[in-house]
């Protein structure tokens, strides 16, 4: 083997080893900074419930997340920045959970009732709520924060929504096409159950599983053997 080869063989071993050297280092620093960037968006779901978005401070977003306020800043632009990433973090799962669901081939009504438990046990029964009734506040008052919620979440359950009832209004299971025209009229009663629990089910609990079983009895009918 010539003395070239030899060489370029073991400049090629030692840059091999320098990067593993550097993967095995990068691995552990990796780690703390996920970890450290789960604890800011933690505690930024903490602070923003019991402040809302106007009145939070990234000071004390630090402070529950037991960091130095720059480093919030090695994650996250600034504070619109941070209540993005936490409508995705925490919307994100369930929007494409609801939309798998939708794609499935089975009866309107069927379908209906089993987004009916996604909504109860994934959101109202989460915190996830409490997201949504932060954008429904204040999303008025910052605009790119509602546009950004609109897009990332509301805009792709509207589309899927849309879809599911066409195919029922296509399977004569929906009469007429003012559900697929206005997708929203399915979602209405989980933004008034989210807005309801949060402002007078103190005075008059509501029953949300029902509740919005009862609006399936408006838009598909009754089933027989209710």
């Amino acid at each position: 083997m010539g003395k070239s080869v030899r060489q370029t063989r073991v400049r090629g071993e030692a840059g091999r080893g320098h990067a593993e050297a550097a993967r095995s280092q990068d691995g552990p620093r990796a780690q703390k900074s996920s970890a450290r960037r789960e604890a800011i968006l933690n505690a930024a779901f903490d602070e923003f419930s019991a402040q809302g978005f106007a009145a939070a401070r990234l000071d004390d977003v630090a402070r529950r997340a037991g960091v130095a306020k720059g480093t919030i800043y090695l994650h996250f632009e600034d504070k619109e920045a941070l209540f993005q990433e936490l409508i995705r973090s925490v919307l994100a799962p369930f929007v494409g959970t609801l939309e798998a669901t939708l794609k499935a081939d089975v009866p309107a009504r069927i379908m209906a009732e089993q987004v009916v438990e996604l909504f109860v046990t994934q959101v109202y029964g989460t915190r996830r709520k409490e997201v949504i009734r932060l954008i429904i506040s204040e999303g008025s008052r910052f605009p790119h924060v509602a546009e950004f919620y609109y897009r990332e979440v509301l805009s792709r359950i509207m589309a899927a929504v849309r879809e599911w009832m066409r195919r029922a209004v296509e399977r004569g299971e929906v009469k007429g096409d003012a559900v697929v025209r206005f997708p929203q009229l399915m979602g209405a009663p989980a933004i008034v159950a989210i807005l309801w629990g949060g402002l007078f089910d103190r005075f008059e609990p509501l029953d949300v599983r029902a509740f919005m079983h009862a609006h399936l009895d408006l838009v598909f009918g009754r089933p027989p053997c209710a």
